[in-house]
């Protein structure tokens, strides 16, 4: 499983100038540089001439159009000239598809594939099996909620615990990290912490995030609170076998999950 943390990935359209060096300063783990839905039709070939300016403090991630469209070769090699740390490849819908994308992706570029239609969820085990490259899989909860019809107008809202679930289920079993898509309601904190949450629990590593003002809170979800990790460490320290702490029975399962929790505290 890739080592680099995902807790907080900032989407920047690359046809902001402006705000892609705003970015290069952010605290978050990672920065996504947009060429595909955050920038216009007209505006597609501009915004690849200044993926030289992109940075971040973290990994720099650079999202090109999907294989359905006419400017993702474009895009990958506008990418690749930029020496990205990965390339995002959005609305992957079969593994032979993705397969034929890795086989054109240069070594040493990491990639991170959205899963955000129906046939991609139903893909998504194949897709997780391919490997290579492959460091996350990324759940877009605006398109795949159109591709079921599904009536929220605001991208994050809704229930998608069945397509968290499975995403979660097939990025672990391959040894990839899972990373939750956006949640678009700018002034919500409130439903942004409780969309968080909501990965969390599914075994998401981190999300994705729209705004400046996003990358603390959803942080503060993903990073475990000074209690849990004094209650795991208290787990791990409880004797062999069946044990009691703090009112509850541990075992070995548990200190396999308070292992996790640290983990993700050192992140």
């Amino acid at each position: 499983m890739s080592t680099r943390p995902r807790r907080t990935c900032l989407t920047v359209p690359a046809s902001s100038p402006h705000m892609l060096e705003k970015a290069a300063s952010l605290p978050a783990d990672e920065v996504v540089v947009d060429l595909e839905d955050g920038v216009a039709v007209e505006a597609k070939e501009s915004a690849r001439d200044n993926l030289g300016l992109a940075k971040a403090r973290g990994i720099l991630a650079i999202r090109i159009n999907g294989l359905a469209t006419p400017w993702w070769r474009d895009d990958l090699a506008a990418a690749v000239a930029a020496r990205p740390d990965v390339v995002v490849l959005p609305k992957a819908e079969t593994a032979d598809e993705v397969a034929e994308f890795i086989a054109q992706l240069p070594v040493g570029i990491g990639l991170e594939v959205m899963v955000e239609t129906a046939r991609g969820l139903v893909e998504v085990e194949r897709i997780a099996a391919l490997g290579g490259p492959l460091e996350a899989l990324v759940f877009g909860p605006g398109d795949f909620g159109a591709t079921l019809g599904v009536p929220v107008l605001t991208i994050g809202e809704g229930s998608w615990d069945y397509a968290l679930a499975r995403i979660s289920v097939a990025a672990h079993a391959f040894g990839l990290q899972p990373i939750d898509g956006p949640y678009a309601a700018l002034d919500d904190e409130d439903g942004l912490r409780a969309s968080a949450r909501d990965a969390l629990v599914h075994g998401f590593e981190g999300k994705w995030v729209v705004h400046p003002s996003q990358i603390e809170p959803v942080c503060e979800v993903f990073t475990p609170t000074a209690f849990e990790v004094e209650r795991a460490r208290a787990i791990l320290a409880a004797a062999d076998g069946a044990s009691r702490v703090d009112g509850a029975m541990v075992d070995l399962a548990s200190k396999r999950l308070a292992e996790r929790v640290l983990a993700r505290a050192e992140g």
